[in-house]
Formats: C-alpha cells, sequence, structure tokens
C-alpha cells in the first residue's frame, strides 16, 4: 500500500492542507477560509487535499493515454471543475437555510420577514446559474478557491441592484449568516459527486455549439471539438477508472502541523513544527537555490535565512501586528469596497506612489479617506499603500542578514502583482540585478508543503538561536 504525508498550515486567514507521496511529490492541495473555526478549517482543508489527491492518481493513472488521447486530459480537468461545483451547491443550500434561520431570529415583524426572504430567494434564482457557467466554463474553482468570496460577489451584485432601503437588512443577514455556513465541515460522498459531475457533463458537452468562439485557442477547439464528438466513448472508458479512485484509501503515514494557529491543530506535540521551518523547508524543496525566503502571511510576515538543506540559520519576524500583511489588505480591500483580489490589479494602474505615513491597520481607514479627500487617485493611494508594505518587509530582510542568490517568496500575498512588482524593484535597488527572485504558483501552500516534507522525513529541527529576536518593525 502505497504511503502519504500530510502538512497542514493553519493560517491566521486561510488554511491550507498538502499531502505528498513517498517521492516528495504533492498529489493534493485543499484550502479554505480559517474565519474564526481553527479546527474545522484544518479538516475542511485536508478533506479538500484529499479530493484534488483523487484526481492526481487519476490523472497519473492515465499518463499514457492522456498522451496519446488529447481529451482524456481535457475531460478530467472538466470533471474537476464540475466536481467542485458540486460541491459548491451543497455549501450555497446550507447557506440557504443559515439565511432563513437568521430571519426568523432577527425580524420580529412577520411581514418584513417575509420580504426579506421573498429577496433572498430572488437573489440566489439570479445568481446561481451565473455561478454554474463559471465553474462549468471558465474554471472558476481554480480562479477562487473560497466559498465566501464567490458568493459575496454575486450577493453584492444583486443587492446594489435594489432600493437602498433594503441594503442594511440585506447585508445584515448575510454577515450574520455566512460564517455559520461556511465553518461547518460536510462530509461529501465523492463517489456520488463525482457520477453528478459526469452527468452535468454529458448535458455540457451535448450543447456544445457547432463552433468554437473567436478567442479560443486552438488547443482547445481540438479537444473540446473531440469531446463533442466522442464524450459518450470517453466517458466510459474512464468510468471504471473513476469509481477505483473513488475507492482508494489514502494512508496518510505520518502529519506535521504548522501555521499561526498550530497550537490548536489535534496533532501530537512532536508532529508541531515552526511556521518559519516549514516555509523554509518548503520554499527549498521547490527551489533548491533558495537562500533567502520571504513569508508575508496573512498575520506576520518573517525573513528568513536557509542553508543548503534548506534548514533555517537566521530569521526575522513581525508578529506584534497585522501591518503590511494579509488581514492588512483584507481591511483596506473592505475600505475600498473592493475585493481583495482588485488591489493589486488597481495598484498597477498607479502612476505615481503616494506616500503612506503608515501602515497601521488601526489608522488605514482614515489615512485612506483623508488622502481620496485631497484628491488623489486611487490606483495612487494603493500603489503607495504596497510599495510601503515592501518598504517594511525589507527591513525584515535586512535584519535577518539581506538577500542572497536565490531569493524566493511564499505566502498568499505573492498572488498580489502589484506586491511582486515592488519587491522585484526594491531588491534590484538594494541588492543589484544578479538577484534571482523565485515566485511559484504554490507559494501559498509552502508551509502546509515543508510539513508534509517534515513528516515524511521524520526529522527534528529547531530554530537557532542568533536571529531568533522578533520585531515589530
Amino acid at each position: 500500500m502505497s504511503k502519504y504525508y500530510l502538512g497542514v498550515d493553519l493560517g491566521s486567514t486561510t488554511s491550507k492542507a498538502v499531502i505528498i507521496n513517498e517521492a516528495d511529490e504533492i498529489i493534493g492541495r485543499g484550502i479554505t477560509n480559517t474565519r474564526a473555526n481553527y479546527s474545522v478549517a484544518a479538516d475542511i482543508a485536508r478533506d479538500e487535499a484529499i479530493y484534488n489527491a483523487r484526481f492526481s492518481v487519476l490523472r497519473k493513472k492515465l499518463e499514457d493515454e492522456i498522451k496519446a488521447k488529447p481529451e482524456y486530459k481535457k475531460y478530467i480537468t472538466d470533471l474537476e471543475s464540475v466536481f467542485q461545483y458540486e460541491q459548491f451547491k451543497v455549501r450555497l443550500d446550507k447557506l440557504g437555510e443559515e439565511l432563513l434561520k437568521t430571519c426568523d431570529t432577527f425580524f420580529k415583524d412577520e411581514k418584513k420577514k417575509e420580504e426579506i426572504i421573498g429577496y433572498l430567494r430572488n437573489i440566489r434564482r439570479a445568481f446561481k446559474p451565473l455561478i454554474k457557467q463559471d465553474y462549468l466554463y471558465n474554471n472558476l474553482g481554480a480562479k477562487n478557491q473560497f466559498f465566501r468570496d464567490i458568493v459575496s460577489e454575486k450577493y453584492n451584485e444583486e443587492v446594489n441592484k435594489l432600493d437602498m432601503s433594503l441594503f442594511e437588512p440585506l447585508m445584515t443577514v448575510w454577515d450574520k449568516s455566512i460564517s455559520p455556513a461556511e465553518n461547518e465541515r460536510i462530509q461529501f460522498n465523492f463517489q456520488e459527486l463525482i457520477h453528478k459531475a459526469m452527468d452535468e457533463l454529458k448535458d455540457k458537452y451535448k450543447n456544445l455549439p457547432d463552433t468554437m468562439p473567436d478567442n479560443a485557442s486552438v488547443n482547445f477547439d481540438v479537444e473540446m471539438n473531440l469531446l463533442k464528438g466522442n464524450f459518450d466513448r470517453v466517458s466510459e472508458t474512464l468510468r471504471e477508472h473513476i469509481d477505483e479512485i473513488s475507492e482508494i484509501e489514502f494512508n496518510i503515514a505520518n502529519m506535521t502541523g504548522t501555521g499561526y494557529g498550530r497550537a490548536l491543530l489535534p496533532f501530537p506535540q512532536d508532529c508541531i513544527r515552526s511556521e518559519i521551518l516549514c516555509h523554509a523547508f518548503g520554499a527549498h524543496a521547490v527551489f533548491p537555490e533558495t537562500r533567502t525566503v520571504l513569508d508575508i502571511g496573512g498575520q506576520d510576515t518573517k525573513a528568513i535565512q536557509v542553508d543548503k538543506y534548506g534548514l533555517v540559520t537566521s530569521f526575522q519576524m513581525n508578529d506584534r501586528c497585522a501591518a503590511g500583511c494579509g488581514r492588512y489588505l483584507g481591511y483596506i480591500a473592505d475600505e475600498m469596497s473592493i475585493s481583495l483580489n482588485e488591489l493589486g490589479p488597481m495598484a498597477m494602474k498607479a502612476e505615481k506612489e503616494v506616500t503612506i505615513c503608515s501602515t497601521c491597520t488601526v489608522f488605514a481607514g482614515a489615512e485612506l479617506r483623508e488622502l481620496t479627500n485631497l484628491g488623489e487617485k486611487r490606483e495612487d493611494i494603493l500603489g503607495g499603500l504596497h510599495k510601503a508594505i515592501i518598504m517594511r518587509a525589507m527591513s525584515l530582510i535586512a535584519r535577518s542578514g539581506g538577500v542572497f542568490n536565490e531569493f524566493t517568496f511564499t505566502g498568499g500575498v505573492a498572488r498580489n502583482p502589484a506586491v511582486i512588482k515592488y519587491l522585484g524593484q526594491l531588491v534590484k535597488e538594494n541588492y543589484g540585478d544578479n538577484i534571482k527572485i523565485n515566485i511559484h504558483t504554490d507559494s501559498i501552500f509552502m508551509g502546509a508543503l515543508g510539513g508534509a516534507m517534515f513528516a515524511r522525513r521524520n526529522i527534528q529541527a529547531d530554530l537557532p538561536n542568533a536571529g531568533k529576536t522578533k520585531t515589530t518593525a
């Protein structure tokens, strides 16, 4: 029986899980919002990693067939997207139940309660087919893994179409309902959902147009047309393999927990590792020449120096407040009434960087409003804000020992294009043109990956005494 190893990174804003095999290959990734319930978040992330692992095993099993028949690869990719939609539908039903519960307890006036419930049903009817379209045709599951963010965007759009008098009650009901719905662990029946996904795909391909859109790639056209003509044969050929991976038991031989909330994980003490060690080990695993690591997470920033084995030699950490971290950026997004994903692209449009006096979360809202009142453009304010975040991080890096080749950037904030832009600029200005900066699509999973690799090796490691001083700078 194959052995697998689990790493769980229980962060302050997101929880990640990674499963690796005995060859250190990532076969499963899972991620969810942490919010208020650390224990449930860790369980959900682990469940998602196992679902994802089943699809990885299926691809590996069919490696030779996929090379010969590219339509198989397209089918499996689509199948995973529709599987995620089937999960989404179940969670949406749970949210609907929570919304009704909230209305029952919040509104004493029966007439007002029925009115709000009516609007809630209309809102759901309006956005549900749009989200289904995005899952089936635009790979929404890969672009946005968070149930809250997907529904929130559509919900807000529909609420903003209504009379302003409805805004407050509808948003109050939403705020009181989303956390209970999101923080419930749902035990999905993989085989049941995968068969529903196969049925959905059958309808999708049956209803495909005879010609593809002008903006579709050549490869996309070929794969889609092959599936349109051969869907029944492809699905029946793969059904036996799909049923087989549905029955796989993933034997987790060892596990490691890390992250901001690691002390809350139900793991033995010897299975808990510092997030600094795990981010360093994970970054080094993906980029073996890594000598400097910067991790900007939800609650803290870590500047880390590592040796040729990926073990930490020194570090500096800002952990006294969330200034310049993911939570701070989330607060800024809320103040500007935009999504977190819009911050970076908007900052990339800056024509100048407005000087930001403080990156303190407490004063951020007041400073944003003051700068806006002075006539500064939002893009320029965000440009200055993103630059200030990186200047703060560069100070930590300098105190940890500076930047050495290669430099690897980890954490969820590494997905922000404006952060990447200013990081590149400041590293170049301070350390020259020869530093190679590594950013990976799995940057947000580096801590969990490092944890899984510690679990596989079953080794002990401690943080160095030198350079261990924490800072608020």
